[in-house]
């Protein structure tokens, strides 16, 4: 016996039955449905509301603005405790490493990660509305930060007797004015991302696509892989920043390859290795392992022991973390006089740093079944980035592999991210000294295995291919847009195709003739679907395009094309729209003869040609059907071309609503085009065209 499904059963037994007279949106307008009365509202009225205050409307803005109070007072000891204090150690013991080496990516001492692993953590659980992801410091932020603190504080500017022949550096106040430019960029950043949430510019995340977002942060990975290098080698070479830096820093990479320093070397491999080793272990066991093997952690503590005492530094030339002050700093107020040049950094860091924290957020709100405010994670951002910039930090989002530990370790809410903020803490207060003897390798080391996710998202390319030709070129010269150009303009080339993309689609359209599917009001593709019929005399013609001032025209040639490929030109007498925001439906005149009193006359003239003659006695056209279903709008340059088409206007409408008023602002309609030619539907369309007196009849149509 063959299986039957639920669904197939179902759609055996069901039948839909409508019998109702063919309607035009004049009767529907005049009588089957009527506009509710509304008094419009004068200005001051709606400012006056607005403002209005009230107990329920003040209620909700303190719930809007602190999340926190909503979840909090019914947190489930019980139930969520466990899993989150779990889910916090987990993230707080894989935070400090990263910390520590993503600082080495923003061009500042290691502290400040750390620094940067408290403070935002912590106003995040107040701020935030999603309950997995990890704020904190990532590689690709990191990544831009550090170019802008390189390109503002060269080295150049802080050599000893004011010349570069020595080749020595003040470090101490090269780094100095590099956290002062950090710190200024990370309060321009929360900055941007308060103001944008509080104008509800949420939605902004949407114009980065992600194929653009992951050839992105893959163009970072390479990046910020490029610029560990010289650490996991153990060579010195200058900080390049802008257009082909990647290429300059492997140049200088190779050129100075001889003065390796193995001790260095041997180190950073070993670490790899083990954190590879443990990373693949943690994916292969993760559902039998209660919380991953913190690699990070143990690479950091025994490194940093062989390293003390062994006296690596010393001994071997090793490069190592150096001083880690232990407490807090003092807040201090940013530097204002360097936000004009910081402001374009600051936008592309804020945009990226809000997309990427979104798209992760969104993500685990689908996985598990809560929604996360878009504009209220811009606002949480920037008072995290805004107000941590007091306190020494630098900008910051959410990370992909500590989310994921956070969300899969047993994390519920954001108390587990409250907790990995303490203890971030604790080391910073307590232990922080612990770490001085700390080779740089080994941050090296993690942050390049940190990054084989991200280059796994090479993988997108072949999928692409199969899927989206579109999609593709957009990963690929986000890819290498960012890597040739810099993360910053690379970004600005990326998005700047998305959108000609965009135009792209519009120009080139998918273009089809349709056909009824026999005794259903059904219309698909007469070349793609055997089932479909053209209606005899009829041709409906679908383009998934709008009609607007750059491709009205290009709309008149592909019709021209489908619907009689050999004629020179169409003569439209009707003119018919359909769809949700237009469909079109035209008739032409069947030949150039008409029939009166059963007799053909003829009714072309001696100027025109024999061929366009002969053309048009072989047509058995009378209507030309447009069906506007996929169009999104139309602006007046294409109602205009649609007009300077028409012999004899005389137009038949389907359309929305809004559409209609559209039209009627364009003064669209004027005699003989009225309401009473609207038609709701192509089925519509399609009989008052077979049975109305005023379509011309040919011969071969019924």
């Amino acid at each position: 016996m063959e299986h039957v499904t639920a669904s197939e059963e179902l759609s055996a037994t069901l039948m839909y039955h409508v019998e109702r007279p063919v309607l035009n949106e004049g009767y529907i307008d005049s009588e089957l449905l009527h506009r509710k009365k509304r008094t419009p509202k004068s200005f001051q009225r709606r400012i006056a509301e607005h403002l209005r205050c009230s107990s329920e409307k003040a209620k909700s803005v303190v719930f809007g603005f602190l999340p926190i109070l909503t979840w909090l007072p019914s947190y489930p000891l019980k139930q969520y405790l466990f899993g989150d204090i779990v889910s916090g150690i987990s993230t707080g013991v894989m935070q400090l490493p990263q910390g520590l080496a993503y600082a080495m990516l923003a061009a500042v001492p290691p502290v400040f990660g750390l620094y940067s692993s408290f403070y935002p953590v912590l106003l995040y659980t107040f701020f935030g509305t999603s309950k997995h992801i990890s704020i904190g410091t990532f590689a690709v932020i990191s990544l831009m930060i550090g170019g802008v603190a390189v390109r503002e504080a060269p080295d150049s500017m802080f050599a000893v007797n004011g010349t570069n022949a020595s080749q020595i550096v003040d470090f101490e106040a090269r780094d100095a004015r590099r956290v002062e430019v950090v710190v200024a960029l990370t309060t321009l950043v929360g900055i941007i991302q308060f103001v944008l949430g509080l104008l509800r510019f949420g939605f902004l995340a949407i114009y980065l696509t992600e194929p653009l977002v992951r050839g992105f942060t893959t163009a970072a990975a390479v990046h910020v892989s490029v610029s560990q290098i010289k650490y996991l080698l153990g060579v010195h070479t200058a900080r390049f920043n802008g257009p082909l830096s990647v290429v300059y820093s492997l140049d200088a990479v190779f050129r100075n390859i001889a003065s390796t320093n193995v001790v260095t070397l041997i180190i950073g491999l070993v670490c790899s290795v083990f954190l590879y080793f443990i990373k693949d272990l943690n994916e292969r066991f993760k559902k039998k392992l209660p919380i991953p093997i913190p690699g990070e952690i143990i690479v950091v503590i025994v490194s940093t022991g062989i390293s003390y005492g062994m006296v690596m530094s010393e001994n071997y030339g090793v490069e190592v973390v150096g001083k880690i002050p232990t407490g807090l700093l003092p807040p201090k107020i940013p530097d204002f006089s360097v936000f004009p040049s910081l402001f374009p950094d600051a936008f592309t860091i804020a945009v990226v740093g809000f997309s990427i924290a979104i798209s992760l957020a969104k993500i685990f709100a689908l996985k598990h079944g809560y929604s996360v405010d878009g504009n209220q994670e811009l606002i949480a951002l920037g008072l995290c980035n805004f107000m941590s910039s007091f306190f020494h930090t630098f900008a910051v989002t959410a990370s992909m592999s500590r989310s994921l530990v956070q969300e899969s370790t047993g994390g519920h809410t954001e108390i587990a991210g409250l907790l990995a903020s303490l203890l971030v803490l604790l080391v910073v207060v307590a232990i922080g000294f612990v770490f001085q003897p700390l080779p740089t390798t080994v941050l090296a080391a993690i942050i390049m295995v940190n990054l084989l996710g991200m280059f796994k998202q090479m993988k997108d390319i072949p999928a692409l291919w199969r899927t989206s030709k579109i999609e593709l070129a957009i990963w690929l010269v986000s890819f290498f847009a960012s890597v040739l150009l810099g993360l910053d303009y690379g970004l600005v080339v990326a998005m700047s195709f998305a959108i000609l993309t965009v135009i792209y689609r519009t120009q080139c359209p998918k273009n089809a003739l349709l056909g009824q599917i026999p005794d259903t009001g059904l219309y698909f593709d007469v070349d793609e679907y055997e089932e479909a019929e053209e209606c005899s005399g009829i041709k409906i013609f679908q383009s998934n395009t709008s009609m607007y001032f750059a491709n009205s025209d290009l709309y008149v040639s592909a019709l021209k094309a489908k619907v009689r490929p050999n004629a020179k030109v169409i003569n439209l007498k009707y003119f018919v729209f359909y769809g949700s925001v237009l469909d079109y439906l035209l008739n032409i005149r069947c030949m150039d003869h008409v029939y009166t009193n059963g007799q053909m006359t003829e009714n072309h003239t001696e100027s025109e040609s024999e061929d366009d003659f002969f053309l048009q006695r072989l047509t058995p056209i009378h209507t030309i059907i447009l069906d506007f279903t996929p169009v999104n709008f139309i602006d007046s340059v294409g109602a205009k071309t649609i007009k300077s088409i028409l012999v004899r206007p005389f137009i038949c409408l389907c359309c929305a609503g809004t559409l209609l008023s559209d039209l009627r602002t364009l003064k669209f309609f004027f005699e003989p085009v009225t309401p009473d030619l609207i038609f709701p539907t192509i089925h519509d369309a399609v009989l008052h065209c077979k049975h109305s007196r005023d379509v011309p009849i040919c011969p071969d149509v019924q």
